[in-house]
């Protein structure tokens, strides 16, 4: 299809008469889509901001599935109210003689169906917003009464009068992408926990500091078995919607009482934490953090200690990694794994003992923990315990590891 600025106006008024009276009466989205479809004489789908598809009007199956895939031929529009993304809509030219719809047709189109889209969207955005609202609250433990918490879930339509679960889930793009990659995120986790438990609910977390989306989802009247499908469940749908990011989830014990509904929250979160730093358990259960759970309770009542020891042991070195693009936390991690044994951190982390050493070396000027004691080491590692409990994000990695060494390998030619 040519482009909108390039293409002649096929202004057909009668098919612009039947969209307007389409969106005027409420005959729905897909009469919508249909007469869109007929006023510029093309094959169009409809998209959320999520890229899931709401309506199509299509010649054929295998046009849809061309429209659908963005393949040749298809133009993509985005669908805006004011200046907030709604969706898009992919058209493609059902003529064989190139020709296309103006810029104004195209832009009274498209605006027409943005405010059919976002005015079916208002009652989940709505209820999305109330959701989010009641899992910012029990996070921050702002509702922790058993009345409040019960008087507020059944707002949302929740039942929390028996047992239930938390689970964090958060996920990283690592590759190029749309917008929309967190809104799939969010759909996928709640594809994925309502397999297992078909009266959870999600919503989105904004988390302080950290990158990627995060997600929580709430899971009335879960068991363990259950929690651990839903969590499941969730790293597999995030896996399939979402080629090219790393995922980490945490999953809480159950909750008996609403009253600790925050302390499953706060366990979720714990757990996804610890999982950020292990890649090969990207699911982790509260009672899988080990040592971890210890600091909980210090994170709970006396956050500020947790975060001056933090402060005191392993900051410098994040701050350092994150100025000059090296690996000292991920070289700290592999050294007390290994048990203090150069060699063996190393071979974990495929480079040479003398640079190893190097970065020990910079760690003891940085932060003045010697990791060749048992005191610095022991220090290091509830440094790094902190780190994790404060949902500190350690953004080194394979490709930081690589430019790490680089630059090591020049500085000594």
């Amino acid at each position: 299809m040519s482009s909108p600025a390039q293409g002649p106006v096929g202004l057909d008024l009668a098919a612009l008469d039947g969209l307007t009276d389409a969106v005027e009466c409420g005959a729905g989205l897909p009469e919508v889509i249909r007469a869109a479809s007929r006023a510029l004489d093309a094959s169009v789908v409809c998209l959320d901001r999520g890229g899931s598809v709401l309506a199509v009007a299509a010649r054929s199956p295998a046009d849809e599935r061309v429209l659908v895939e963005g393949g040749a031929g298809t133009e993509s529009l985005e669908l805006r109210v004011g200046d907030a993304p709604v969706g898009s809509l992919r058209v493609r030219a059902r003529a064989n003689d190139g020709a296309g719809s103006g810029v104004a047709l195209l832009r009274l189109i498209t605006t027409l169906v943005a405010s059919e889209v976002d005015r079916l969207d208002a009652p989940a955005r709505a209820s999305e917003q109330a959701a989010a609202a009641f899992v910012g609250a029990l996070l921050e433990r702002r509702l922790a009464d058993r009345d409040a918490v019960l008087a507020e879930a059944s707002a949302l339509g929740l039942d929390f009068r028996r047992r239930a679960a938390v689970v964090v889930a958060r996920a990283h793009a690592h590759v190029a992408g749309d917008d929309g990659w967190r809104a799939r995120a969010l759909a996928a986790v709640g594809r994925g926990v309502r397999a297992a438990i078909p009266g959870a609910v999600v919503a989105p977390h904004e988390a302080s500091g950290l990158p990627g989306a995060e997600v929580v989802a709430l899971l009335p009247g879960a068991d363990d078995a259950a929690a651990e499908r839903a969590a499941n469940e969730a790293l597999r749908e995030l896996q399939a919607a979402l080629p090219g990011h790393t995922f980490a989830l945490g999953r809480s014990r159950v909750a008996d009482d609403p009253a600790d509904l925050h302390r499953a929250a706060a366990e979720a979160l714990l757990a996804a934490n610890v999982a950020e730093g292990d890649p090969e358990r990207p699911v982790l259960a509260f009672e899988q953090t080990g040592a971890y759970r210890l600091l909980l309770s210090a994170m709970s009542e006396d956050p500020a200690e947790l975060q001056r020891f933090y402060a005191e042991t392993v900051e410098p070195l994040v701050a350092y990694d994150e100025q000059y693009d090296t690996n000292l936390v991920t070289t700290v991690e592999a050294y007390l794994d290994a048990d203090g044994n150069v060699a063996g951190t190393a071979q974990r982390l495929f480079t040479h003992r003398h640079t190893v050493r190097y970065r020990l070396e910079r760690v003891r000027e940085l932060c003045g923990l010697d990791v060749g004691s048992t005191d610095g080491r022991e220090k290091l590692s509830l440094g790094l315990k902190a780190m994790r409990v404060l949902g500190v994000a350690n953004r080194g990695g394979p490709g930081a590891e690589r430019r790490g060494e680089e630059r090591l390998r020049r500085r000594s030619s």
